[in-house]
């Protein structure tokens, strides 16, 4: 099935409808007569969406609205009112107590499945990333306040001219603290990444008929923008427009006559959902980079690092070429973990971390794999060439003392290396040269430390 739908209505006959509506487009559905039996339904089953009418026999359905909102268990289900009413003060009641649409009955079929297409759609994508996120990431966080002010970012209009374009900012500044940019169809298209408007009100017919719908697409196309909100002006009547419009991304219809405060509330439930999308997308990168990051030194951790290693070892028996491999170890680092504590360890490893990093080319690989031993990877490079790289690591890191934190002062670090060329036709993805550069370390070791010395390779 496409999704579960509840359909919450008084009227049986209106549920009958609906459901049969619905089935023509494969959706499951679940029936509630009143407010109460919707609440339990919502939170014992979790249908995808609901289908909510106003007019109940116990609660409103606004209040049904607000407690759904409310709850933690169904907070994040996309909610549609279908209602008779169509005064004003209906919809904006919907819009606060956080309905993300509102249509008027007798609902339009096509109109209505395409609206319920783009929420679920929008509420697939935002789950997607939510799941990769830990729950201990910051996002188990109180119901929205749909009624509060939205912070101030970025808006763009793009209107069919710009005495339009004045019209709706006037119109929208005094129920909305926004930053409008009254831009051309160029505009909006160069605008650079990290500082693009975070929602675009769009004519359906900028420039040309369906030349918003192009635009839109454009947008969604653009790292700049391709996250950005995206709200489409339409004419009255024009159906087929909308339901396009919502199948191709668009994130919110208006009418070309729309009512400001209405409006105001729409684009700023965009603006928190977008926001929020952002701050998902911004904590699984971060739980990413967490995954191939050692934390303390900010260098590649073992995992990423023999991905790497494995993927330089397989370009280099591809190309013919060689690749020099180096464990590097701190000599007699538990000495200073005891002498001077494990704030001081940590000073010292972040320290060599760098001098090691400023030494390297940008298409080396630089790791943290153990405590205080570090792995190097440099392709298309000869023996001479990485030997003397070694010795200019081992140089770069005893020449001058790390100093500690506070007052303890500073100390002397010198570094073993062992050292092979490999390449890459062992089959083994580079993991036995790193064997063979640990037998090279070991020997470098037992021979004195602080030097570097050859192992044999497979090369």
């Amino acid at each position: 099935m496409a999704g579960t739908v509840l359909i919450v209505d008084d009227v049986s006959t209106n549920r009958l409808v609906l459901k049969a509506k619905l089935a023509r487009s494969c959706y499951d559905t679940l029936q509630a007569g009143d407010g109460e039996t919707a609440l339990r339904l919502a939170r014992t089953e979790r249908p995808q969406l609901v289908l909510l009418d106003m007019m109940l026999p116990d609660l409103d359905g606004v209040e049904v609205c607000r407690r759904l909102r409310a709850d933690p268990e169904t907070r994040d289900i996309p909610i549609i009112m279908v209602t008779a009413r169509e005064d004003a003060d209906s919809r904006l009641r919907a819009l606060r107590a956080g309905a993300d649409d509102f249509l008027t009955k007798p609902a339009d079929e096509l109109m209505l499945l395409a609206r319920m297409r783009n929420l679920l759609r929008a509420r697939q994508t935002e789950a997607e990333l939510g799941a990769r996120v830990p729950a201990d990431a910051g996002f188990a966080e109180p119901a929205a306040a749909f009624e509060g002010a939205v912070s101030a970012g970025r808006v763009a209009l793009v209107a069919r001219d710009r005495g339009a374009a004045i019209a709706w900012r006037n119109a929208l500044a005094t129920h909305m603290r926004q930053d409008f940019e009254l831009l051309s169809p160029s505009e909006a298209l160069n605008a650079r990444e990290g500082a693009a408007p975070e929602l675009f009100v769009i004519d359906a017919d900028v420039e040309r008929p369906g030349g918003g719908l192009q635009l839109m697409s454009e947008l969604r196309a653009r790292a700049a923008t391709r996250h950005a909100a995206l709200c489409i002006v339409l004419d009255a009547g024009v159906r087929d427009t909308g339901i396009t419009a919502l199948d191709q991304g668009a994130h919110e219809l208006l009418p070309r006559d729309f009512e400001p405060r209405e409006t105001a509330l729409r684009l700023a439930t965009q603006l928190r959902r977008k926001r929020r999308g952002d701050r998902l997308r911004d904590a699984l990168h971060d739980e990413l980079r967490l995954a191939v990051i050692d934390p303390l030194t900010e260098l590649h951790n073992r995992r990423h690092a023999v991905q790497q290693l494995a993927r330089i070892a397989g370009h280099a028996r591809r190309a013919g070429q060689r690749y020099a491999l180096m464990l590097l170890d701190l000599d007699r680092f538990k000495q200073v973990n005891d002498r001077c504590g494990h704030v001081a360890g940590d000073a010292v490893l972040v320290e060599v971390a760098r001098r090691l990093r400023d030494g390297l080319r940008p298409s080396d690989l630089l790791a943290r794999i153990g405590g205080e031993e570090f792995l190097v990877a440099m392709p298309g490079i000869d023996l001479g060439a990485a030997r003397l790289a070694a010795e200019r690591l081992r140089r770069t890191v005893e020449a001058r003392p790390v100093t500690l934190p506070g007052a303890a002062g500073q100390v002397r670090v010198t570094l073993s290396v062992g050292l092979v060329i490999e390449d890459g036709t062992d089959g083994q993805d580079g993991i036995s040269g790193i064997d063979r550069a640990d037998r090279a370390l070991r020997a470098a070791k037992s021979e004195g430390r602080n030097q570097v010395t050859v192992g044999l390779s497979a090369a």
